[in-house]
């Protein structure tokens, strides 16, 4: 069953290494959403979200030999999405700035309010409201699955301070949702 679940997809990857348009597309439809919300809950900006998505895929078609089918297509794209998404957050601010003094995990956050409490799109404008490094981590770690080793080797960071940003992240999102700060402070 596990080959079966690898090679989902076989036929339209084998069809995109032929050059076939058709299969390209098909495989960017099969995706393209998915992928575009990995992007945009890392860049935080649906204009570069959906640059990042675009690049991401022309990146993948050319690189598409080098997929060997050991993880799932869907895992193997999702990294380089979060591959471009990251280059341009980088390139957008330079350099993170990672405070390694900081580097201590934070308190533990107050725990999660009620599911019922908050709609979606209030915790979406939350989270896109964080600062670029708290995002980042708390995006890679609670929506798409990363621990903290693989966030502080993708990111170049400690994993002091993956645990410290995402503790951070968290705060501040429960901040944000409860009116305690404002949605332009980035204090």
């Amino acid at each position: 069953m596990a080959a079966t679940t690898l090679n989902l997809h076989q036929d339209l990857i084998d069809g995109c290494l032929a050059g076939n348009r058709q299969a390209q597309y098909a495989l960017y439809k099969q995706y393209s959403r998915a992928m575009y919300n990995v992007a945009l809950r890392i860049v935080g900006n649906e204009a570069e979200a959906e640059d990042a998505l675009q690049e991401a895929f022309v990146r993948a078609f050319d690189k598409l030999h080098t997929y060997s089918g050991v993880s799932t297509f869907g895992a193997w794209l999702k990294r380089i999405v979060i591959n471009q998404a990251l280059g341009l957050v980088k390139a957008r601010r330079e350099e993170l700035r990672w405070d390694e003094t900081l580097a201590e995990p934070a308190e533990e956050p107050p725990p999660w309010p009620d599911e019922e409490e908050y709609t979606v799109q209030q915790v979406k404008l939350a989270v896109n409201a964080l600062p670029d490094g708290f995002r980042m981590v708390f995006s890679l770690y609670l929506l798409e699955g990363y621990d903290h080793r693989e966030i502080a080797d993708i990111l170049g960071i400690s994993e002091n301070t993956s645990k410290s940003q995402l503790n951070r992240a968290k705060k501040k999102v429960i901040e944000l949702l409860e009116g305690k700060v404002s949605y332009g402070a980035h204090g």
